[in-house]
């Protein structure tokens, strides 16, 4: 009996199930980046500016916090896509899926659950 070759990458129409999967999250992360800068951009949405003064100061600090967490939200969104990015040059290249630690195939079932992945579980785990 014959084994069957190691599969060293994934065909043109697996890459091209995975290429569609990436372009729809990057579509809907740069929605939702978009939204979080619009909230960024937009003065005191509570519309609070008539109460009282003693509950401005701390309606200060509140908008301060909240702008940093959702600067915060913005920047790992940016950093998301660029990862999202660089996997879909990673299929024009061909070496979408192979592990950049260990050379082998990442499974399916892992790129579909986190498609930016350069990493197999066996790899990441090592870390």
């Amino acid at each position: 009996m014959s084994q069957e070759p190691v599969k060293t990458r994934y065909s043109d129409a697996e890459l091209k199930e995975f290429k569609d999967l990436l372009l729809e999250k990057l579509r809907s992360s740069k929605e939702e980046l978009a939204a979080l800068a619009t909230s960024l951009s937009s003065p005191n949405a509570n519309g609070t500016d008539d109460t009282a003064g003693t509950y401005k100061t701390l309606e200060d600090g509140s908008a301060t916090l909240e702008k940093e967490q959702i600067n915060q939200l913005a920047a790992r969104q940016k950093k998301f896509i660029e990862q999202l990015e660089a996997a879909l040059v990673r299929i024009e290249n061909k070496t979408y899926g192979i592990c950049r630690e260990t050379g082998k195939l990442i499974p399916k079932e892992r790129l579909r659950a986190v498609p930016h992945t350069t990493l197999t579980m066996e790899a990441k785990l090592k870390q």
